[in-house]
């Protein structure tokens, strides 16, 4: 299982932009073992969910021994692209290792673009805290600077694994120290979500995107600010969801992808989620759920998110000093 593992990822990210190419000098497969939980089993702190092995690629900039820091990076619906291959060369090229996790591979999901039953967001956070523990221990990896960054449904586990709730229930003994997230959902209220750690949380997202709705982050980091957390959201105008993926130079209609845009949830008794609106539990067959979104790729927007992800690396990793 591990060798038939290793292969799916090493073919699924075997395609390298020049720019990744000329940065890379190491390159390891590495297994991590997780956990499949349902949404409700994740919100009460139940880990009795199925075990599972997942991989991860983890790319080095530099040859030696000394300590880098690192960036975790967290796919979104369609599993791990070429878009995640050119963040980790852009990330790569700042001296930053990068380590790119595979949550769907190992539990035989090609993506959950038309069925997002067949692996719950949350579980992708477990994914995340996993991941963190294993790039902690590595014998070239600062485990005082390890960020995560997430894309759309990955996006979830990078900026809410800042919630010390989840931290205290699935994080290891250590803490991510940034949390960046590219057109995050934002749309499920959870209990005591604006009590986060005291590290920097970074969005960014397109104004036009009707896939993931941008109104919801808006409302969750201004309830965030007012908690005293260092959080901010980069609006982009005209820029869809997916709006850094260079391979969708013309915007793509998803006619049986399934968006929760219009859907406003929070959690209740027991990690149930209901419909905020109606109090009803809520699944995908509620009639929030809508088809048909779009993605397509946004120069403007992508090249200015690259920018900023970078300077805010930058300054939080303390690079060049």
């Amino acid at each position: 299982m591990r060798t038939a593992l290793v292969a799916s990822l090493a073919l699924t990210v075997a395609v390298q932009t020049a720019a990744a190419q000329s940065t890379v000098a190491r390159l390891e497969v590495i297994p991590i073992q997780s956990t499949t939980l349902d949404t409700g089993q994740f919100l009460r702190g139940d880990k009795d969910g199925k075990p599972v092995q997942i991989a991860g690629e983890l790319r080095l900039p530099t040859q030696g021994t000394d300590k880098l820091p690192a960036v975790i990076l967290i796919h979104g619906s369609g599993g791990l692209s070429g878009a995640a291959d050119r963040w980790a060369g852009e990330l790569l090229g700042l001296g930053v290792a990068v380590f790119l996790v595979d949550s769907f591979s190992g539990r035989g999901i090609v993506n959950t673009i038309n069925d997002q039953s067949q692996l719950s967001t949350l579980a992708m956070m477990a994914d995340a805290y996993r991941a963190l523990a294993v790039l902690s221990e590595h014998p070239r990896i600062d485990r005082n600077r390890i960020a995560v960054m997430g894309f759309s449904k990955g996006a979830v586990a990078a900026v809410y694994s800042a919630v010390e709730r989840f931290h205290n229930m699935y994080g290891p003994g250590v803490s991510f120290a940034a949390h960046i997230g590219l057109y995050t959902p934002c749309n499920v209220a959870y209990r005591d979500d604006d009590k986060v750690a005291r590290k920097p949380i970074r969005l960014f997202h397109g104004i036009a995107d009707d896939y993931v709705a941008i109104g919801p982050c808006r409302s969750y980091v201004e309830r965030l600010k007012k908690a005293g957390a260092d959080v901010a959201l980069a609006e982009y105008p005209n820029a869809l969801h997916a709006y850094d993926n260079s391979a969708l130079a013309k915007p793509i209609k998803l006619p049986q992808g399934q968006t929760t845009r219009n859907c406003a949830l929070r959690e209740a008794e027991r990690g149930d989620i209901v419909n905020a609106r109606t109090g009803k539990h809520f699944d995908l067959h509620d009639p929030c759920v809508e088809l048909g979104p779009q993605v397509g790729y946004n120069a403007a927007a992508h090249q200015a998110t690259v920018k900023a992800v970078k300077q805010f690396l930058t300054t939080t990793f303390a690079l060049g000093k």
